[in-house]
């Protein structure tokens, strides 16, 4: 199977926050959020295995600043690392400011999916080649919460996750 970069998996929405969508406060609710950013990874997570996808986890979401009611917001995603069967995505969210056009970081989140036949039953998926010194950075800190992942959840002794140890050896 050819690995593939981070960008051949990249998928972008942008969409305009309407009423319904926005809590007391006029603010996006964040399960709203939530569901918006697992759509837009699904489809990253889709194009980079050429397969059927499921969320397997979702890792972190940081709720940085809200995302008031009228707001333009763009979701990116990308593939960041691929393991055997699962793949970990980044996904961004930005808001447009309405005179300026700039866009400022609001959100993000990672992602974890893994990919699936036809009867649901895992496959493999093709390696990650990360270019960018982000794309770099990601793929590195995704072998390093994936062997947090498997410590924390006992499948995994912490004498044997060496890029976690490695952060706290000098």
């Amino acid at each position: 199977m050819k690995a593939r970069t981070p960008e051949e998996s990249k998928a972008i929405s942008t969409d305009l926050i309407l009423p319904s969508e926005t809590n007391p406060i006029e603010n996006l609710f964040g399960g709203e959020l939530l569901a918006r950013m697992d759509r837009i990874a699904s489809i990253a997570a889709r194009r980079h295995s050429r397969r059927l996808v499921v969320t397997a986890s979702v890792n972190h979401v940081a709720f940085q600043s809200p995302i008031p009611l009228g707001s333009v917001i763009t979701l990116e995603a990308k593939v960041s690392r691929a393991f055997k069967t699962s793949m970990e995505l980044g996904i961004d969210v930005f808001v447009e400011d309405r005179e300026s056009g700039k866009r400022t970081l609001a959100n993000d989140a990672i992602y974890t999916f893994v990919a699936v036949n036809d009867n649901g039953r895992s496959v493999e998926v093709p390696k990650i080649d990360p270019v960018t010194e982000q794309e770099k950075k990601r793929f590195d800190a995704a072998l390093r919460r994936k062997q947090l992942s498997l410590v924390l959840a006992g499948k995994m002794e912490p004498k044997a996750a060496t890029e976690l140890k490695a952060l706290f050896d000098d």
